[in-house]
């Protein structure tokens, strides 16, 4: 009896003490943000890359607060917690209320175990310059997931530290199911809803900064679509009639999770053809970079794949992501630059067959990057979960949901600096050439251009104001000519010690 009070009277002091850590070190985030344009679409930079978080409409805003713990505050400890929530009410947006992010987090050492919505960084690039990743970037609302990392390169006890790594791996479940359904009912287009997302990477770094000037990363990630249901399966693109098409009810059991790390098995409409279970994709990535005193240069690339074709050297590749960045010494013009060219023309060619008997050999070619003939598209509430520059389903007006315009030429730059210690600026620049899609080509090559320009202040006399003003561009005729303005105002603090 003595024992089982004890050990009683144990839980409850670790009990008391762990909630009492967890309500210190809380900060508060409280944002205000109204857009305003003319033209058919508000600047495409003020919607692209904002976690989803944004709207294409010419007049939109929101209110936004949160509340976040971060690990850090435990330090000293090697078990460290940490939580969120971000919710926002917006105006003109996909949704009335949007419960942004909601996650809690665990660290031990440099391992990291999140479960919830979380808005996750790039990984290789710069964010705030960059126009994103080809394969999971910053563009779409957060998927919730169950995602365990290494939070930090991890630097192996031989090789006298050469070598180091990280990676990651989750599983979780999409949000937009409804909203799919809505947007296209008017198109009768191919939507799904339940389903579940996959995500897995693995990064290798050589050289350590402290010891030689040169660093060489690379790495693999991968993502999948699986599971749930789907409507309109069988529907062309461009057949926006009532026929409705197949209802699939798509494999749901532990061998879909298996085959979503491991591809294999088969698509309930598959009919004989059988391809790897659900929507798999993802790219390859590498930088080399120079790290110099005060001032670094990189070079990266990132080659992207849905299938085979693309993943392995069956077919040439064509396609990647070519960029480079700047990081010059501390100056009150430009503190950083980065240039990137995406092509995106090839998908391993332009014919498409199965193999048959009367005709034994396999092309793949079409990949047709983002789209599926069972998920519909590689997005999330409309925006691309890659690269925005492939523009992303929430333009298409007749609600299909799909890609149309994935075979690009794209110029995008990113310039930054500080001109004082309160001011700082950036500006984006991106010029897109597309020839549609294999399937539904354009007559012609179609070009537009986007432009931002933004300047932050943050007063040094009131800790944690910063006020933004935005103006952009639209230009070319993908989606119209518009310009306007955008203004942010948020405070930061700390609610609890």
């Amino acid at each position: 009896m003595k024992r089982t009070l004890s050990l009683i009277l144990t839980v409850l002091t670790f009990y008391n003490t762990f909630a009492q850590d967890l309500g210190k070190g809380i900060n508060y985030f409280t944002e205000l943000r109204g857009t305003t344009s003319n033209g058919d679409y508000t600047p495409f930079w003020f919607s692209a890359n904002k976690y989803g978080l944004s709207s294409i409409d010419t007049n939109s805003g929101y209110i936004r607060g949160g509340l976040f713990r971060s690990t850090e505050i435990d330090s000293i400890r090697k078990w460290k917690y940490g939580y969120g929530i971000d919710i926002a009410v917006p105006s003109n947006y996909t949704s009335k209320f949007v419960l942004h992010q909601i996650y809690g987090e665990m660290d031990y050492l440099k391992g990291r175990l999140t479960i919830g919505a979380k808005e996750q960084p790039l990984e290789m690039k710069n964010a705030e310059l960059s126009s994103g990743d080809l394969t999971y970037s910053i563009n779409s609302r957060p998927i919730p997931q169950i995602r365990l990392e290494l939070k930090d390169y991890w630097t192996l006890p031989i090789f006298k530290g050469f070598v180091s790594f990280k990676g990651h791996i989750s599983y979780g479940w999409y949000t937009d199911g409804n909203w799919q359904k809505d947007f296209t009912n008017s198109s009768h287009s191919v939507y799904s809803k339940g389903s579940k997302f996959h995500s897995k990477a693995g990064y290798i770094k050589l050289g350590q900064e402290s010891k030689f000037p040169i660093t060489f990363t690379a790495g693999v990630h991968f993502c999948a679509q699986f599971g749930g249901e789907s409507w309109n399966v069988g529907k062309r693109a461009d057949d926006t009639s009532d026929f409705n098409g197949s209802h699939v009810t798509n494999k749901n059991d532990l061998s879909s999770y298996w085959h979503a790390f491991f591809p294999g098995g088969s698509d309930a409409s598959d009919a004989g053809y059988d391809n790897a279970e659900g929507n798999i994709l993802g790219s390859y990535q590498a930088n080399i970079k120079y790290h110099g005193n005060n001032w670094a240069l990189k070079l990266y690339g990132e080659h992207f794949f849905e299938d085979h074709s693309q993943m392995f050297l069956q077919y040439d590749w064509k396609d990647f992501l070519i960029g480079v960045e700047a990081n010059f010494p501390k100056n009150p013009f430009v503190t950083s630059f980065v240039y990137e060219h995406i092509g995106t023309l090839d998908q391993s060619g332009c014919v498409y067959h199965d193999k048959k008997a009367n005709l034994p050999i396999q092309i793949s070619g079409t990949d047709d990057y983002y789209n599926h003939n069972i998920y519909g598209s590689w997005q999330h509430w409309g925006q691309a979960i890659g690269n925005p520059l492939l523009l992303s389903p929430i333009y298409n007006e007749k609600g299909v949901l799909r890609f149309m315009y994935n075979r690009i030429t794209a110029h995008h730059i990113g310039i930054c600096g500080d001109p004082t210690s309160e001011f700082h600026y950036r500006m984006l620049v991106s010029h897109i050439r597309t020839l549609g899609t294999y399937s539904t080509p354009t007559n012609d090559p179609i070009h537009s251009n986007y432009f931002l320009g933004e300047i932050t202040y943050q007063p040094q006399k009131i800790q944690g104001v910063s006020i933004t003003a935005s103006f952009g561009t639209n230009g070319g005729e993908l989606i119209g000519t518009s310009q306007g303005g955008m203004l942010t105002i948020s405070k930061t603090g700390v609610l609890t010690k």
